[in-house]
């Protein structure tokens, strides 16, 4: 049960933990805006279209940037709740009344556990929702411009590529469709100077690529029920897909980012071998980033409760040094993992097997 000074302690982290959000957050969209600027204004755009841009944007880009930061804002918040109950001497008559320094500070460790549980609701259920709105660039805020298509394979070995692709009505420009000989009997080109992608509405993947004033505009000896490739006119066929819908085709090639683990893990289970090392790691990291974010919390609480009488700015420059290793050790990890040079469950998994035991006997050391 939480008594009077566990509430006070638990309040004093949420007020910190509020200023440290509100403070980084807006530094970094005020750095970032004003490097950026340029691109929002464009030429000759109205100076209205301009903040609704801006605001548009970044009011997207907040989410992405909370889940950047939100370990470091845990940590912060942490570091300045107990410099206050130091810098207010409130610590020592607690010690003397028999409580032990770890039960002082639950409260303050219960906020960090409880914020950083955030960060798996904001990456696994609100970045997926607008990750479309993630992927555009500041030259298009509102996701509406034409992008450029890349290529895919469908199971079957089908490939599908193009140049330009409208997102509003999911239009591909000169989509270039080849079908091996595994399917057709022999080798298909097929190059449509428009193609309307209709999505499967049974499905979340999948459906039917509908095919205009394609050239040739006809096959000879091609069986019309066939149910990969269907004749409809003369330059009309529909192409039935299972996997290369109009997301996979253009979406952006670190899409993976913004998915949820779920998803993710979902395709692991087809994608491509060039691609696994990546996804994998990023689903380990997942995985093990609650882990990650409370190890990086006790480590600076440790540090800042293991000498009282220290000033509070060396321990926080101790804390910014420990952080930087820590969070060095985490992406270097990451991309021995993304090289293929450790296996991926190794390369999320370390940085916990390094500083987890670490983290555990700096905060057995503190003074009780």
């Amino acid at each position: 049960m939480f008594t009077l000074i566990d509430r006070q302690m638990f309040w004093s982290f949420v007020k910190s933990y509020l200023v440290v959000l509100t403070s980084l957050l807006t530094l970094y969209i005020i750095v970032d805006l004003f490097t950026n600027l340029d691109d929002f204004a464009g030429k000759n755009k109205p100076i209205r279209d301009i903040v609704v841009d801006i605001f548009t944007f970044y009011g997207y880009q907040l989410t992405q940037i909370f889940d950047r930061l939100c370990e470091a804002i845990a940590l912060l918040a942490s570091m300045f709740a107990i410099a206050m109950m130091q810098r207010s001497n409130e610590q020592v008559p607690l010690l003397a009344a028999g409580i032990s320094t770890w039960r002082i500070v639950t409260p303050i460790l219960a906020g960090a556990f409880m914020t950083l549980s955030l960060t798996v609701l904001n990456s696994e259920m609100i970045i997926p929702q607008i990750a479309d709105k993630l992927m555009s660039t500041k030259e298009d805020p509102h996701a509406v411009k034409e992008v450029p298509v890349r290529g895919a394979y469908e199971p079957n070995g089908i490939h599908i590529e193009g140049e330009k692709a409208d997102r509003l009505t999911r239009v591909v420009h000169n989509l270039r469709v080849t079908i091996p000989e595994s399917v057709a009997g022999t080798l298909v080109h097929l190059t449509a100077k428009q193609a309307l992608f209709h999505p499967d509405e049974r499905s979340e993947r999948g459906g039917r690529w509908e095919l205009m004033q394609t050239n040739p505009p006809e096959i000879d000896g091609w069986d019309r029920k066939s149910p990969v490739l269907e004749p409809l006119d003369t330059g009309r066929f529909l192409l039935h897909v299972r996997e290369v819908d109009f997301s996979a085709i253009t979406r952006n090639p670190n899409w993976f980012s913004f998915a949820s683990t779920l998803r993710l893990y979902q395709e692991m289970q087809r994608a491509d071998v060039a691609r696994v090392p990546s996804l994998a790691v990023l689903f380990h990291v997942r995985l093990v980033r609650p882990i990650l974010g409370m190890t990086l919390v006790l480590l600076g609480v440790s540090v800042i409760l293991r000498d009282q009488n220290r000033n509070v700015f060396i321990s926080a420059g101790m804390c910014l040094i420990l952080c930087g290793m820590f969070f060095g050790m985490v992406y270097g990890c990451k991309m021995m993992g993304e090289s293929d040079l450790v296996s991926p469950a190794l390369a999320a998994w370390l940085p916990v097997v390094v500083f987890g035991p670490f983290s555990l006997v700096l905060f057995d050391a503190v003074q009780t």
